[in-house]
């Protein structure tokens, strides 16, 4: 890599937005980058990825260095990738790599119909990458999914399933990685979760899950702040993507939870905290990021539960010992999904044959309290936009059972979103972070909480029996408002 000559080709217009002396500068300081001229691996992309005009010189530059082309998508990631370390904030490393799709595209003009099909190409293979080699629990995604999941997002058309079937093989074959620096390599991992003392560098956080997609890996800070502790009862009743959880897993659980930073932990015994997490603990752990606390209202068999429905639509029961301690719950897990969650990707495509839900990165939000609020009020606007123009064109009766199928869905989908990011407004709107940090706070409805870290765990509610149903369910369907699903 570091005898690549620059290459001479340019993007006609490309600098149109700079002053020469700025061009100047951005070459200099991409050389630099590239042939890490007193810069780390760890260094690049946050010179790539900040929303500015000088920054966006020196990624265009930066990618010069590269030429991709004849080079397959995947070939073209791991060549990227073997320069540098694809780290920073979520929002940095998608400007990266929506400065490699714009690259590729030019490389490769004739491959794929425009630069949005390359970058939405881009993120549904780091999307693969995370499924097929995290650490995540359950059946890994197929080939046949692959390829369903990218129906239309070319331009409007599909993308070859030649090209697919290649790039989910060489992903399944073969991880996606990118380099690291070689102190990093030579750390024990004891060494990796210590703070780093130069103080432009936030402190080590590990990942909760796969360390292979920088945009959906949980993160797990040991100094994040505590927002709720006590015994909750957990009962799972919808799996990832809203499929209904088989019936010999429903059983309740008790645990002792912990709301820390974005990240509920459930562990078996109480929380102390000199004490490292097992596998287990991060196993068990839900990410709260653009999650959405209630009451469940259609469960009645217990008193004093309310359901968690995730980002990834997993919906999980919670039992608390009393209603003013569930209400406490909900509080504040939906007070930390308002003010942490970072803003959702925008899609590159929308596909007309198949509905899929948004990229929501796990990571937390950089933005201030009020452009949070900003954030989420123009969310709010434009999924109550979205719902009302999708209720205004019902499915025609006529059409086959599957369509309809995908009508209902997007429509929860919306409904869903709606009702959250009301949730989050609402909440952004009475104080957000104050809320947080005031335990007395009772404004916007949050009533005072108090959580039970002394709690016995002999009085946490009674596990009850789940009858085992043997031929268990294979196929299973999100719930939609016409099909209500009774939690059993």
């Amino acid at each position: 890599m570091g005898s690549t000559e620059i290459l001479e080709k340019e993007t006609p217009g490309n600098l149109s937005n700079g002053t020469s002396s700025n061009v100047e500068a951005a070459k200099r300081l991409a050389k630099r980058l590239y042939h890490l001229d007193r810069f780390k691996r760890s260094d690049v992309a946050k010179h790539l990825g900040k929303n500015n005009e000088f920054s966006k010189l020196v990624a265009e530059e930066y990618l010069k260095f590269f030429d991709f082309t004849g080079m397959t998508l995947d070939q073209s990631l791991r060549y990227f990738f073997k320069a540098f370390s694809l780290v920073g904030e979520t929002q940095e490393r998608e400007r990266v790599l929506i400065h490699f799709s714009n690259r590729y595209f030019y490389c490769n003009p004739d491959t794929i119909a425009s630069q949005d099909g390359v970058h939405c190409l881009t993120c549904a293979i780091m999307l693969l990458n995370t499924d097929l080699h995290g650490h995540n629990i359950g059946k890994k995604m197929t080939c046949q999914e692959f390829i369903a999941n990218l129906q239309g997002v070319n331009e409007g058309v599909d993308f070859s399933k030649d090209l697919l079937k290649a790039l989910y093989n060489s992903i399944k074959n073969e991880k996606l990685e990118w380099a690291v620096d070689d102190e990093e390599k030579k750390k024990s991992p004891s060494e990796s979760t210590e703070e780093k003392a130069n103080g432009t560098h936030p402190k080590t956080i590990s990942r909760i899950g796969s360390t292979t997609n920088p945009f959906l890996d949980i993160p797990h800070d040991p100094n994040a702040a505590v927002y709720k502790s006590g015994f909750l009862a957990r009962k799972i009743h919808a799996d990832m993507d809203g499929k209904k959880t088989p019936r010999g897993k429903r059983g309740w659980k008790t645990f002792y939870a912990v709301l820390k930073g974005t990240v509920l932990y459930l562990q078996k015994d109480e929380y102390k905290p000199e004490k490292a997490l097992s596998e287990e603990d991060l196993k068990n752990a839900v990410s709260v990021h653009h999650a959405l606390a209630s009451k469940a209202t259609d469960y009645e068999k217990k008193p004093n539960v309310f359901k968690l429905k995730t980002a990834d639509w997993r919906v999980l029961l919670f039992q608390t010992q009393s209603q003013e301690e569930m209400q406490g719950w909900i509080n504040k897990i939906n007070c930390v999904a308002a003010v942490f969650s970072a803003p959702p990707f925008p899609a590159a495509i929308g596909s007309q044959k198949k509905f899929s839900r948004p990229l929501l990165p796990a990571t937390t939000t950089k933005l201030s309290q009020e452009e949070q609020l900003k954030s989420h009020e123009s969310k709010l606007k434009q999924i109550t936009t979205e719902l009302a123009e999708h209720r205004s064109y019902p499915p025609d009766k006529k059409v086959k059972a599957k369509d309809v199928d995908e009508y209902k869905l997007k429509d929860h989908y919306l409904e869903f979103e709606k009702t959250r990011y009301e949730m989050y407004v609402s909440i952004l709107k009475e104080g957000g972070k104050e809320l947080l940090s005031n335990d007395e706070s009772e404004a916007a409805g949050l009533k005072k909480s108090h959580s039970s870290p002394s709690l016995n765990p002999d009085t946490s509610p009674i596990t009850a029996k789940v009858k085992r149903n043997v031929s268990e369910r294979k196929d299973h369907r999100p719930e939609t408002p016409s099909i209500k699903q009774k939690v059993t």
